[in-house]
């Protein structure tokens, strides 16, 4: 996983970018769930606000895609100007106000990721149903790619705690991997011999 993210990151912007040429949208983005704060973050934007929204933060909680991630129901509205979901506030601070949108949320593991939208359809006004299914089918390849990405990140931030036993531990167990034959098996017993004092210590 280490040194993917930016492969991961770039694999996102492929999925908003063909589901806005698919739909024809205006805008599509991924949205991320920042479990420690509690807030959804812009991580894939393509389209409208493209320019300003990408790593914009806003609480979980709120509006449509806020309502998305905590039912992890899909959904379709021609009209969120009328839907008492809509947050008007976060969209003006955004910079980009939709008239229409279809999300779905990005489950894995029987986790709530984030949330995949398409905005706007300048050729058609209505969401069909197929393309509802359809945009299922790339929320659940943005799951995958976000879980690998959220894994990615975990590993990184693993190995650049050089003070830390676990990210010296990480980094030893990367360069054993690497290796072959006896020189793998004798690394292997060492981080076995590792983490047992480890565990030793930590009792």
């Amino acid at each position: 996983m280490v040194g993917s993210e930016d492969s991961f990151r770039a694999l996102l912007e492929a999925i908003v970018e063909v589901a806005r040429s698919i739909f024809g949208a205006r805008a599509s983005s991924i949205l991320l769930l920042d479990e420690e704060t509690e807030e959804l973050v812009f991580e894939a934007v393509v389209g409208e606000g493209e320019d300003r929204l990408l790593g914009t933060r806003f609480p979980a909680g709120t509006g449509i895609a806020g309502w998305v991630l905590a039912t992890r129901t899909p959904l379709v509205i021609e009209d969120v100007q009328n839907d008492p979901r809509f947050a008007r506030d976060v969209a003006e601070g955004t910079g980009y106000v939709p008239k229409g949108l279809m999300a779905a949320p990005l489950l894995h593991d029987e986790g709530a990721l984030g949330v995949l939208s398409v905005l706007d359809r300048p050729e058609q006004t209505l969401f069909s149903l197929q393309e509802m299914e359809l945009l299922g089918l790339f929320a659940n390849q943005a799951a995958i790619a976000v879980d690998l990405l959220l894994k990615a990140r975990k590993a990184e931030a693993l190995l650049g705690d050089e003070q830390d036993d676990l990210g010296v531990v990480a980094k030893l167990a990367s360069a054993v991997d690497a290796l072959e034959g006896e020189r793998r098996a004798a690394g292997v017993r060492l981080l076995d011999e590792l983490a047992t004092t480890l565990g030793a210590r930590g009792t």
